[in-house]
């Protein structure tokens, strides 16, 4: 069996982190949660209040962005030698129960890596805000250009899992940290020939900012 590992980026996630945890599938081996100077000090809740003995906390001496954290997510899961990591959000808008649908197309050899897609079936969008769909469908069609994936739809979205032997030659420095690191991904995957599948996933809108 592959080891899986799950990645968190934390910043202003205090109400939902927790719960997120615990959410997660018994047969993720190791879970980062990535505290990325997080003004609620969402990583000290995490050591604080959650006992899952799969969880590591890292601390940001300074905030790097959303991409900037996964990225040390994804640095530490290549350290503990783990086969798959998946990346969800720790707002609570990512069900991550719903992991295993993400990871078994890289398990059969089927994908490199996989992403969340809330395009596939109109209902999924009933809980989308306007704006965020209109401003989704605009980057699909530019993504489609840019990375050369013409198949793939909502590239903003940040649940995602990858093959670790795929991970080892991205160029984690050169990343994208902030507001485009999804997208970014998915340009320098193309340029490794990476194959990229889609996931049927809801839109899921609680109290968190839109």
């Amino acid at each position: 069996m592959p080891r899986v590992a799950v990645t968190i980026p934390c910043y202003k996630v205090k109400a939902h982190v927790l719960d997120v945890i615990a959410r997660i599938p018994p047969q993720v081996q190791r879970i980062y949660v990535v505290d990325d100077q997080c003004p609620q000090n969402s990583g000290e809740l995490v050591q604080a209040e959650c006992r899952d003995p799969r969880v590591r906390v890292i601390f940001h001496e300074e905030n790097q962005g959303v991409g900037g954290a996964v990225s040390t997510g994804y640095r530490a899961a290549l350290d503990e030698g783990m086969d798959i990591v998946v990346k969800v959000g720790g707002d609570g808008e990512m069900d991550p129960a719903r992991g295993p649908h993400f990871t078994r197309p890289i398990e059969r050899g089927k994908a490199d890596y996989t992403k969340g897609n809330r395009f596939y079936r109109p209902e999924s969008l009933k809980g989308m805000p306007p704006i965020r769909l209109f401003g989704n469908a605009a980057l699909s069609f530019i993504n489609k250009l840019s990375t050369g994936y013409w198949s793939i739809m909502d590239p903003t979205n940040g649940y995602t899992a990858i093959h670790t032997s795929v991970l080892r030659e991205m160029p984690l420095h050169k990343l994208e940290k902030r507001y485009f690191f999804e997208t970014d991904m998915l340009y320098h995957l193309n340029t490794m020939r990476a194959v990229v599948h889609d996931v049927p996933m809801d839109a899921l809108y609680a109290d968190e900012e839109s």
